[in-house]
């Protein structure tokens, strides 16, 4: 990810082996106590080539390269997806890393054992783990003012597909209901949220909004209503107890 970010931010070019990003990328790889001593040891670990090196399988490997491509793993691929696709996200995650090594914040996270057994049939869950995580603010009003501006013009329902929680669960999902920015705030990046901009959808729904799949990393709720439809249309049985919303009757 760390290379790949040198890549993007120089357009898209390969970083030579001296160059000052490259020098700087290669210690700060090195410090992390990743790996035994015995690999940390060895000339080309994590060194200034290797990581050249990866700045030409990115360059090289992008979509729109005219040359040949250097042969890369799978998991470099899927990295240049993700940085053609959500590129102010992958920048902003690439800097938390780097900083979090930089800090030494990620040198205290202490190793694990191996979670799944030789057989490959058990693994260990429960353990209480330590994560890094790159969160986008969003402000906690807005969601009760979207939720009481929907209520006040009828029952609080989904408007994908008219779910409601408390005709489903009684008082228990009374007034709840998810709320769902319209644009992911991954896209929109830093600007102002009206309610407009707000969607109130069931937990189904707000996970089929954020749901990637070839070519479409996100859908709008309207989106996906018109998917709703056609599955409907094929013979594709929808729940007995939903309930179009007023934008559907």
């Amino acid at each position: 990810m760390l290379a790949g970010a040198l890549v993007v931010k120089n357009g898209w070019r390969e970083l030579r082996t001296k160059d000052p990003e490259v020098q700087e990328l290669s210690e700060l790889l090195q410090s992390l106590p990743l790996h035994s001593l015995e690999a940390r040891s060895l000339p080309s670990f994590r060194s200034p080539d290797s990581v050249s090196r990866k700045t030409t399988d990115f360059m090289t490997n992008h979509p729109d390269y005219a040359g040949g491509s250097t042969r890369c793993g799978k998991p470099t691929l899927l990295m240049i997806d993700a940085f053609i696709s959500r590129e102010a996200e992958m920048l902003e995650a690439a800097q938390a890393i780097e900083e979090g090594i930089a800090s030494g914040e990620l040198h205290l996270l202490p190793a694990q054992p191996d979670e799944v057994d030789e057989a490959g049939s058990t693994a260990i869950e429960g353990r209480l783990l330590v994560r890094q995580a790159l969160a986008r603010e969003r402000n906690p009003k807005l969601r009760a003012k979207k939720i009481k501006q929907a209520c006040a013009q009828g029952p609080l329902r989904c408007e994908v597909c008219g779910f409601d929680f408390a005709r489903a669960y009684g008082e228990l999902g009374e007034g709840y209901i998810e709320v769902h920015h319209v644009t992911p705030l991954h896209v929109a990046g830093t600007a102002t949220t009206t309610l407009d901009g707000l969607a109130c959808l069931c937990a189904n729904c707000h996970r089929m909004c954020h749901r990637s799949r070839p070519g479409e990393s996100w859908r709008t709720p309207a989106a996906l209503r018109q998917l709703m439809r056609a599955s409907s249309g094929q013979g594709v049985l929808l729940p007995r107890s939903r309930e179009l919303c007023p934008s559907e009757q």
